[in-house]
């Protein structure tokens, strides 16, 4: 029986979570005492909770490796979800070079470490940090906007991160993205997300700007995120969470962007009161 739950955000971040107060309701109404409690706070005894659920340390690509260390000490203090085991593999978006390799369609991304020479594409690419959230640090650029790009790689590998380098596809700026959410290793729902990315001399910001809509999940989609959620749980089992966000190719087939199990967005306003309901009987289970 889960009686203190610690919801784990970060300061930064606060108020700024739209799923936050419609799980907190659902769980208050179960008799669940939750603290909403910033995951670098040291005066938190993790302790004294049933269990902690990572929901929006969003600033964590600043201090990636105390982050780590931070999940590792609190997993032995209450039952943390997700377990560190699959969240430290999907902090990382190498992994994507992992789900091509078992047949999986991913979205092609060179990887750009510091030895590594930037070949920039003769179309539209983008540029992101292998390890990041929120869409910081990620960045659009065309032909002719190489040295541009090829600072922004630079400053990233200032950071300790990789440099990732995929195609602009049209299709994304036609279509968007879906964000396909599941609980408990079970499909939940999906939106139409939309980013804009900013302008490549203003690299930064903790959040790129979004619009999302509900919508409703085709079984083509959904057949390419269930591709990724076996694979995540042959390596780690099932869990409480997970993410997979999904493009669309040149051809109208879907492919993966990316995979988050450590604080994602669940998009739980466009999935309706179902899918709230789905999330804290998850968070509860």
């Amino acid at each position: 029986m889960i009686e203190r739950l610690a919801w784990v955000t970060a300061g930064e971040a606060r108020g700024r979570d739209p799923d936050e107060p419609l799980v907190l309701a659902l769980l208050t109404a179960a008799g669940v005492a939750v603290s909403v409690v910033d995951w670098d706070d040291d005066a938190v005894e993790w302790q004294g909770f049933d269990r902690a659920v990572i929901r929006s340390p969003w600033d964590y690509q600043d201090r990636a490796e105390d982050f780590l260390r931070w999940m590792t000490r609190v997993e032995h203090l209450t039952d943390l979800r997700n377990p560190v085991a699959p969240m430290r593999w999907s902090l990382d978006k190498r992994y994507l070079r992992e789900l091509s390799e078992a047949g999986i369609p991913v979205i092609p991304t060179d990887v750009i470490g510091p030895d590594s020479v930037l070949r920039c594409p003769d179309v539209a690419w983008v540029v992101k940090p292998s390890v990041g959230a929120g869409s910081r640090d990620v960045v659009a650029y065309r032909p002719g906007q190489e040295e541009q790009a090829a600072v922004h790689v630079a400053g990233l590998h200032r950071r300790g991160v990789a440099a990732l380098v995929q195609p602009l596809l049209e299709s994304v700026a036609r279509d968007g993205e879906w964000p396909m959410v599941f609980f408990g290793g079970r499909f939940s729902h999906t939106a139409s997300k939309r980013v804009s990315l900013p302008d490549p001399r203003r690299p930064g910001g903790l959040f790129a700007m979004e619009s999302n809509e509900p919508c409703r999940a085709t079984p083509d989609q959904i057949a390419v995120a269930e591709q990724v959620m076996a694979y995540v749980h042959r390596l780690f089992g099932a869990l409480t969470y997970a993410r997979v966000d999904l493009v669309r190719n040149d051809v109208g087939g879907y492919l993966v962007l990316e995979v988050e199990l450590v604080e994602p967005s669940l998009f739980l306003p466009e999935g309706g009161p179902d899918s709230v309901r789905r999330c804290a009987e998850a968070l509860l289970g």
